[in-house]
């Protein structure tokens, strides 16, 4: 929601949220048996055989986690200062560096294509973060602070996520 254009943006929130509820729908059907992600992978390994990881929950989190990857680069960017000197209040220059960093090479033509011309819907960033403290006035060093937070928990969480589908072999680098 913080992205703006909605109509631009829909498809990339429907697609983290289904991913998000393929996920929590193997943990739901055997919370005992699924209890870690890890977990969810090994076990998917062993059942689905050469159809893994194309398939199931490993699938839908190997794409969760690098629409994440996005969201944190794009937010990495904008905490560092990163920014078009011309138009300061602009994210394109942010975003893209987070799209080519965390999605491009997974993407075909077409949907490289369609992100290069959706960055222009992309919100200010004094509005991007106006949404990210939901609508409060805070002066832009409190944001950031903020965001630097963030990061700080949520990094090593995904580094560890990556780190995984690098020792379980479970990365594809098939383009979408």
């Amino acid at each position: 929601d913080c992205l703006g254009t909605p109509i631009v943006y829909s498809p990339v929130k429907a697609d983290l949220t289904g991913n998000i509820k393929k996920i929590r729908a193997v943990y739901d059907s055997n919370p005992a048996k699924f209890r870690t992600l890890q977990n969810i992978l090994e076990v998917e390994k062993e059942m689905h055989g050469s159809a893994w990881p194309k398939t199931g929950a490993t699938l839908a989190l190997m794409w969760l986690k690098r629409g994440l990857k996005f969201m944190l680069v794009l937010l990495q960017s904008i905490s560092d200062g990163e920014r078009d000197e011309e138009h300061p209040n602009l994210i394109r220059v942010n975003a893209m560096k987070a799209y080519e960093i965390a999605l491009k090479k997974y993407h075909g033509w077409v949907l490289q294509k369609l992100f290069t011309g959706s960055v222009y819907a992309l919100p200010y960033k004094s509005d991007l973060l106006k949404a990210l403290e939901k609508g409060k006035e805070v002066k832009e060093e409190e944001s950031i602070e903020k965001i630097h937070q963030f990061l700080s928990r949520v990094t090593p969480i995904l580094d560890a996520i990556y780190e995984m589908y690098t020792k379980m072999n479970a990365e594809l680098s098939y383009k979408a």
